[in-house]
Formats: structure tokens, sequence, C-alpha cells
């Protein structure tokens, strides 16, 4: 059973620490159009860490949130005023040696994945904690294949799906005067622009989708679906081989499927 720790990791002093899992939400500091504050995955990741560890006590499993790691490989977004990118490779070093630290004292460490482009580090840090026989594994923020209706679309990124979810998470944080449409066209059909224009050749604007239909009901249900999903994936206890938890139920894929 859990003691009476602080769900917030840095609020214990290290005498009331013990050997918690530990969730990680991982995040980036990037643009989000004209309209959503640059640490929108952030609030994302935070807040399904948060739920997580919410669910984990309550089944008697001492759980903690730490701080987010805010900055991210966001490349894609460069050019646009108040993104931070740090990269693939730093990230990936970041992972290894906060794993590989945390893990001195965890029982396991969750980092809970809340930007798409930090796929690629997380698939390359969390099987080599793994392989040193450190407790690690990751979770996307996506909802789940089957928890939502056509009606509840998921967009790219600063569209009708992040926009709901901000509205249901910070909603004075979102500036519903500057709503307006991006580039619509599904991820798929857009990852080869972007991978050679980026972000701001395909959505001068930044955004990839259209928010003017968001609203704090499709935000809270879109929310709740990724936390099941998160949850389901967290539950099972397995991993797929980039480190990723996984329940096999026809799940989403973590990188096409991801909110970010």
């Amino acid at each position: 059973m859990i003691g009476p720790g602080e769900p917030r990791l840095v609020d214990r002093p290290w005498p009331d620490v013990g050997r918690p899992t530990v969730l990680v939400p991982v995040g980036s500091t990037e643009q989000h159009g004209p309209h959503l504050p640059l640490d929108t995955d952030t609030v994302v990741a935070s807040a399904v860490a948060e739920a997580l560890a919410v669910r984990l006590r309550a089944e008697g499993v001492d759980a903690v949130v730490t701080p987010a790691i805010a900055f991210g490989a966001s490349g894609e977004h460069q050019g646009f005023p108040g993104t931070i990118s740090v990269g693939t490779q730093a990230l990936t070093f970041l992972l290894l040696e906060f794993g590989r630290s945390a893990c001195e004292w965890a029982d396991r460490v969750v980092f809970v994945n809340g930007h798409g482009g930090n796929v690629e580090a997380l698939a390359t840090a969390v099987p080599v904690l793994i392989d040193e026989e450190r407790p690690a594994s990751w979770l996307p923020c996506v909802p789940g294949a089957r928890a939502l209706g056509d009606d509840v679309p998921v967009d790219a990124h600063a569209g009708r799906s992040e926009t709901s979810i901000l509205q249901r998470l910070e909603p004075d944080r979102v500036r519903v005067d500057r709503l307006e449409a991006g580039d619509p066209r599904p991820v798929v059909e857009l990852m080869p622009l972007l991978r050679d224009a980026g972000v701001g050749g395909v959505a001068p604007n930044g955004v990839l989708g259209d928010p003017r239909a968001a609203s704090p009901a499709e935000g809270s249900a879109l929310l709740e679906s990724i936390i099941a999903e998160a949850w389901l994936r967290l539950r099972s206890g397995r991993v797929d081989a980039r480190g990723c938890g996984t329940h096999g139920d026809g799940e989403p894929d973590p990188t096409t499927g991801a909110i970010s």
C-alpha cells in the first residue's frame, strides 16, 4: 500500500521518496498556431501523467509525477518565434541520463510523450535503458483506436483536437479570437511536404487542421480516450521493440496517431 507521499516528486523530501512508479511528462516548446500556447504538448503530457498517477495510487501503487521535460525535437517548427528545439540527439542523451539516474531508486520510470517529434528519441533511448536492465518504458498521448467516433476527428497540429483539449484543460490560455484554419489535409498526406519544407512551408500560420469547431466537450472526450489508452498500455506491462507500452488490441501507432 502507498504511504503518505505527495503525488509530485519535487514535493517529497528524500526520506519520503521510496520506490515509486515515476511518470515523466515529455513535451515541447514550439509554436501551436496563433491561438495556442507554446507549451501545449507539455500541458497535455502533464495532464495524462497526472491522471495515470491518480489511477495507480487508487490501486495502492505509489506513483509520482516529475517536472516535465519541456524541450523536445521540434525542428519542423523552426522559423516560428518561440520555438525551442533541442533536436533528437540531445533529447536522446537527456532521456538516457534521466532514466539511468531515476532508475537507481524508482520502481520503474515511464515517459509520457505529448509530442510526435520526440518519438525517435524515445524509441532510441528507452530500448537502451531496457537492455541495461533498467525498468523503463514510454507511452504516447494518442486516443484509443476505437474509443472515438467519426464525429470527433483527430487532426495533426494546433487544429480542432488540440484546441479542444486545451479548452478543456486551460481555457483561459486559448485565444479564441485568433482561431483560423490552416492546412486541413491528413497528416499522412502532409508528411512528405513537412519533411521538405517544415510546418511553415505548408501552413504559414502554423496550423495543420481547422480549430474553429473546437469545444471543451470534445476536448473532454479526446482527453478521456487518451488517458484510457495510456492506462491500457501501462497496465499491460508489455513493451514493443521501441520500448513503447503496448496492449496489442488494435492500438493506434504512437507516431502517426500522436496529437503532436
